[in-house]
């Protein structure tokens, strides 16, 4: 596995490979790997003939600076990881790299999925989001990026970025990884204790009872129910349960029996907020 540090140098790199007809595979991540970035990586490999990803902790994309600076770092088992899934390439640059003292913030035209969701409990966080995948995506000019699905609603962010600025690389979304109790994989669980990680699977129950109770018909006492039912299993706080429509995230209230559904949820537990989703139809 090769490391850059510099955008132009890999850059540079990458241009000559694909000049050659390779094509390059990308899995942006913010390092603190799991399974389920290795599962991207796998992903990459049997659809790319170059797999280059990133470690790279986005200032732009958190909202409270405290979980900035308290998000994991975990660089000697990542690359040691990447390396025994035969990435080939990683790039792991500075702030300075990434947002020079040249660098002009560009606001990008996200609609309506900037307004619901994490949108609304994160602001700003979407386009710090895509400063940072764009940037990426300027460097590393990739044919296909993969992302996994546990961050459906940002999928969707850059699915949207692509179509504004890189038209020439597809997104390909992988399922999200699961722990055996069917929490969501996530570098955030680096934050729990054992005790908080038993409690944390009541939040993929509550998604999993949605699927199986959902109706015709009206669907916010459902929501209402798998709230509660959270708060009760130990979680301090829920951001939102949601029933959305699968390709706009419009909330969904009445449902015909016919749209297809999405039901997604962001709780917090001993300070850590998880977030996790399941397709219902």
């Amino acid at each position: 596995m090769i490391l850059f540090r510099k955008g132009d140098e890999l850059k540079k790199y990458l241009i000559a490979k694909t000049g050659q007809g390779l094509n390059i595979g990308f899995v942006p991540t913010m390092g603190a790997l799991h399974e389920g970035h290795l599962s991207l990586i796998r992903a990459a490999k049997e659809r790319s003939d170059l797999v280059v990803s990133s470690i790279f902790v986005n200032p732009t994309q958190f909202n409270d600076q405290q979980d900035y600076l308290h998000y994991p770092k975990t660089i000697d088992q990542d690359i040691l990881a990447l390396e025994k899934s035969a990435c080939d390439i990683l790039f792991m640059p500075d702030v300075k790299e990434i947002y020079p003292d040249n660098y002009l913030p560009l606001s990008y035209d996200l609609g309506f999925l900037e307004t619901v969701l994490e949108g609304k409990f994160r602001p700003g966080h979407f386009q710090g989001v895509c400063q940072v995948v764009d940037r990426m995506l300027e460097i590393v000019t990739p044919g296909l990026l993969f992302l996994g699905q546990k961050d459906y609603q940002q999928c969707m962010v850059i699915e949207r970025l692509i179509q504004l600025k890189h038209p020439s690389t597809r997104l390909l979304i992988v399922p999200t990884m699961r722990e055996k109790n069917g929490l969501a994989m996530s570098s955030r669980n680096l934050r729990l204790s054992t005790t908080d990680r038993v409690k944390a699977e009541a939040i993929y129950k509550g998604l999993m009872k949605i699927k199986a109770q959902l109706q015709q018909g009206t669907l916010q006492q459902l929501c209402e129910e798998v709230s509660n039912d959270l708060l009760d299993a130990g979680f301090e706080k829920v951001d939102y349960i949601s029933i959305s429509h699968a390709t706009t995230l419009a909330p969904v209230n009445e449902w015909d029996g016919k749209t297809p559904l999405v039901a997604l949820a962001a709780a917090f537990i001993s300070g850590v907020r998880l977030i996790d989703n399941i397709p219902l139809t």
